[in-house]
């Protein structure tokens, strides 16, 4: 379980490449033990940020805090901490064992240990022992990855850094590991800070996640309030299918927007009055409704198409204002009676939605 302390903390970090600003004057604070994950689309600024906390980079502005240790002039060979990189960079013509036991033989520790601190590292991470002597060269995607964290691990670090470390496995070997991953956080104890663009393995592996948007972070929470609580369209769209309704408060508490029928007398706080937001549900909170249904809001449309994804259905609906919504369903809830170009009403309810107020 995550500690309430930092152990890595960052202070109006900025990172330049000539011209050109990487990060802008970042803060950030990662808890003691927690599973930390940075997501974001190409150039936010991810990967740059995790170079900078491992060491590979230097920072150009700000402080970098290992508890109570300023360490952003320090050495990546001298910091606590280790990085898995994609490309898992093992030596393919040495052995399980001696991949393992290279940061050892590094700080010059004897044979013996170092053997016997591999092995141990072999049963973590659910290998045979038998594997010591098989060499990498032999070892398939997942071996070779659970090969890597045996070898970060071996360094004894007070943080790993991951850099997308499961991008280049197949999907079935990487939900996997994406649950091997979050099990052996648990059972080290380790702080883990992560970085991928996909949103999913964010979603199932981490304590928190951060979302990052041309080199500032948009929102870190846990995963329940970034996906049902998002600050910005950015973040809402983000974080997957989203439904979102440009609207306007009459009176400050009365929703406004084009097509959307709004319940006789539903009041919800939000913005002033005459203030623009966007009104958010998910596609698995709209429902098909029939004429005599009152749900908190409705709107008319036409089914455009269906899509089977596994156990969910998810339907495309055109507006009359020429707006496409996203409904999903679970395969056992699939609405059958609904056929492709009829129309359709489609009703949500206000609990299930969410407020932003930018337009």
């Amino acid at each position: 379980m995550a500690s309430s302390d930092p152990i890595l903390r960052l202070e109006g970090v900025v990172k330049k490449f000539g011209g050109f600003t990487a990060l802008h004057g970042v803060d950030l604070e990662i808890r003691e033990g927690e599973f930390f994950t940075i997501v974001g689309p190409s150039g936010s600024g991810k990967s740059t940020m995790i170079r900078l906390l491992v060491g590979m980079d230097e920072i150009t502005d700000g402080a970098i805090w290992l508890r109570d240790q300023r360490i952003e002039a320090m050495p990546a060979n001298l910091r606590p901490t280790c990085m898995v990189f994609q490309s898992l960079a093992l030596f393919p013509h040495m052995s399980v064992g001696q991949n393992i036991e290279f940061p050892l033989k590094l700080r010059k520790t004897d044979p013996k240990t170092r053997k016997e601190r591999a092995l141990e590292l072999l049963d973590l991470l659910r290998l045979p022992r038998d594997y010591y002597d098989k060499r990498v060269s032999q070892c398939s995607g997942g071996e070779k990855q659970r090969v890597a964290l045996a070898r970060a691990l071996a360094f004894d670090p007070e943080i790993l850094f991951f850099d997308e470390p499961l991008s280049a496995l197949d999907y079935r070997l990487r939900k996997t590991l994406e649950k091997e991953l979050k099990d052996l956080h648990q059972r080290t104890g380790k702080t883990f800070v992560y970085i991928t663009h996909s949103l999913e393995e964010a979603m199932v592996m981490s304590d928190r996640i951060a979302i990052m948007k041309a080199g500032r972070f948009e929102q870190i929470a846990v995963a329940d309030e970034i996906y049902g609580n998002p600050v910005s369209r950015f973040v809402a769209e983000f974080m997957g299918e989203v439904n979102l309704f440009e609207v306007t408060f009459a009176d400050g508490k009365t929703l406004q927007g084009p097509g959307l029928t709004v319940k006789a007398g539903l009041k919800r706080k939000g913005l002033p009055s005459g203030g623009k937001g966007l009104l958010m549900v998910r596609p698995e909170f709209i429902r098909f409704c029939a004429q005599d249904e009152t749900p908190d809001y409705q709107i008319k449309g036409r089914l455009l198409a269906e899509y089977a994804l596994g156990s969910r259905i998810q339907y495309e609906v055109e507006t009359a204002e020429g707006k496409i919504l996203t409904v999903e369903k679970l395969r056992q809830d699939r609405a059958n009676s609904v056929e492709i170009g009829s129309d359709v009403l489609l009703g949500f309810d206000a609990a299930s939605t969410h407020l932003i107020g930018d337009s």
